[in-house]
């Protein structure tokens, strides 16, 4: 039975929805409470915790190769369930860690679940858009957004009133928990089962070449602007709050950056399929673009140049406020552009796309803690705004964008 018809499409939506929502809630717990981590663990030579952070990447890149076959063999609805289970389960392990090289054990089975999780939910989420038969893509990745949003929020006030990690943790690690309980029947096979059988062969007969050796050129462009898109998307999640605590000095009852980043990153994914009607997809990413590169140079520039510290605390909000609203749109309008236009097996293409723009990620730890412990953080910020400059270049003179939304 074609599982995609067992039930209402908009509970199917919602489930999927509630998903990515459960994603962005865990992520967005772990990066709230990073300074706590960089603290106990005295990392404050940039570059070391630079390193400690990079190993999410690295478990990232690990999952690579696995997410795409996994997905494609085992059924996203399997891996949907492993992976968002993994991931709070490593959040949790993570609040009761206090050796370094646990930590780093534990961020790279972070990253592993993290990864694994972006291919299956999107996955899931391209199918559901072929259900709707129109662009709902941005909705899901809101989903994740209003999650993260609300993971922030709920770091702050756990900072606020002095909870540990371990037990901020525990409570998203059983939030997630319920949320699987809940939408896991609604959770969708990849099309009908021809389909799926059609796919099977396909990946069977040709999945490695179509990974490796002959991947679609529109996948391998898409990937490029992803991997601009991730390199600033980890500047914002792994270095907001410690920019925050260590550029601009502000109390824990201020350190806000983190924060309004996800509410507007939140904002910008649900304005995103109303943006999509008035200017396409094209002018969306340009746009979109434009914000990254503002937003960092008005708070690299400007976020110290008054002594006020309101002045200060609102000039580094609004450039985040900037950063998040342009990033909003671009991960995405990737995946949309895989749904709408790729040949490739579905989950084999979100490997490539991952896999492509997975460098983003990979390089940012390391980029930003090395130039942040040889310059300073506010440097590292503006050479990130750049790549905001280089999507807007990009989509300009590709004819991939060309589609309208």
């Amino acid at each position: 039975m074609n599982m995609q018809f067992t039930y209402p499409k908009e509970r199917i939506r919602f489930a999927i929805f509630t998903f990515f929502f459960a994603q962005g809630l865990c992520m967005a717990s772990w990066a709230s409470r990073i300074p706590d981590f960089k603290d106990l663990f005295a990392a404050n030579y940039a570059f070391y915790w630079g390193l400690i952070l990079f190993m999410i990447p690295v478990g990232k890149f690990v999952a690579i190769p696995l997410a795409g076959y996994l997905v494609s063999t085992l059924g996203s609805r399997r891996i949907v369930q492993i992976s968002i289970l993994g991931y709070g389960f490593s959040l949790f392990c993570i609040g009761l860690v206090h050796h370094v090289y646990i930590l780093g054990i534990l961020l790279f089975c972070f990253g592993v679940f993290w990864n694994l999780c972006d291919i299956s939910f999107n996955t899931q989420g391209i199918e559901v858009e072929r259900l709707y038969g129109k662009t709902i893509m941005a909705t899901f990745h809101g989903g994740w957004s209003m999650g993260a949003c609300t993971g922030a929020l709920i770091g702050f006030l756990m900072i606020l009133s002095n909870i540990p990690p371990i037990w901020h943790f525990l409570f998203i690690a059983l939030l997630i928990c319920l949320i699987v309980l809940t939408g896991k029947k609604y959770l969708q096979e990849c099309g009908s089962l021809t389909e799926i059988k059609q796919e099977e062969k396909t990946i069977e007969k040709n999945g490695l070449k179509l990974l490796f050796h002959n991947p679609e050129m529109l996948l391998l462009q898409l990937g490029l602007v992803g991997l601009f898109a991730l390199i600033v998307e980890s500047a914002m999640f792994d270095w907001s709050a410690v920019y925050f605590e260590s550029i601009v000095h502000v109390p824990k009852s201020l350190q806000i950056g983190f924060l309004v980043f996800m509410i507007m990153m939140t904002v910008g994914r649900f304005l995103t399929n109303y943006a999509y009607r008035q200017f396409g997809k094209k002018r969306v990413l340009q746009i979109a673009g434009s914000f990254i590169c503002l937003g960092f140079f008005i708070s690299a520039l400007l976020g110290n140049f008054f002594e006020s510290m309101a002045l200060k605390v609102i000039i580094n909000s609004f450039g985040f406020m900037l950063v998040g609203l342009g990033i909003s749109c671009v991960v995405p309008t990737l995946y949309s552009f895989v749904g709408a236009k790729s040949k490739t097996p579905v989950s084999i293409a979100l490997t490539i796309l991952s896999s492509t723009s997975f460098t983003g990620s990979l390089v940012a730890p390391l980029l930003i803690g090395a130039i942040s412990q040889a310059f300073d953080i506010r440097v590292a910020y503006m050479l990130v705004g750049l790549f905001g400059g280089f999507i807007v270049i990009i989509v300009h003179f590709n004819k991939t964008f060309e589609i309208k939304g």
